[in-house]
């Protein structure tokens, strides 16, 4: 099952801004990652090419970096994702950047259904309350922050 997965929020903010909070992934002063309300993004050493590690269950290297502006995740784990998931800061002008994050994976064997059921669901949540993140760090404030679903709530219950 193939699976394309693109979150991205427009931001009122110079390239360099919201490049520079891809930057921040993993290390002590992240600010895009949404890991006071979801398992926070660890690597085995600072964000570059070659790190390992991931969020919770899913566990991924850094494949590709490019600072300030794209670094892109290969998947590891859990069984049966196979692709990778990204961030990138794309300048649209001299004031505004979009922000994407795109997953784009086979999904093989039992991810086949727990991606639809499980991982699908948490992970567009998880993404939605990264792009508010990086709006509030960039902007100062969030003008129409996410709101998880009544499933993403029960999903979220019964991981506790």
């Amino acid at each position: 099952m193939g699976v394309y997965n693109v979150h991205e929020r427009l931001l009122a903010a110079r390239k360099s801004e919201v490049g520079a909070l891809i930057d921040t992934l993993a290390g002590d002063g992240d600010e895009l990652w949404p890991h006071g309300d979801w398992p926070p993004m660890r690597f085995d050493r600072p964000l570059a090419v070659g790190a390992a590690g991931g969020h919770g269950p899913v566990r991924y290297t850094v494949t590709a970096h490019v600072p300030a502006t794209w670094v892109r995740f290969t998947f590891r784990a859990p069984r049966g994702f196979h692709g990778f998931h990204e961030y990138a800061a794309l300048a649209v002008d001299e004031q505004h950047t979009l922000l994407r994050h795109t997953l784009a994976m086979n999904a093989r064997g039992p991810a086949r259904l727990t991606w639809p059921l499980l991982w699908g669901p948490l992970h567009d949540a998880c993404l939605e309350d990264s792009l508010d993140r990086a709006e509030l760090a960039v902007t100062g404030t969030v003008a129409r922050p996410a709101r998880r679903s009544p499933y993403v709530r029960l999903l979220r219950a019964l991981a506790r």
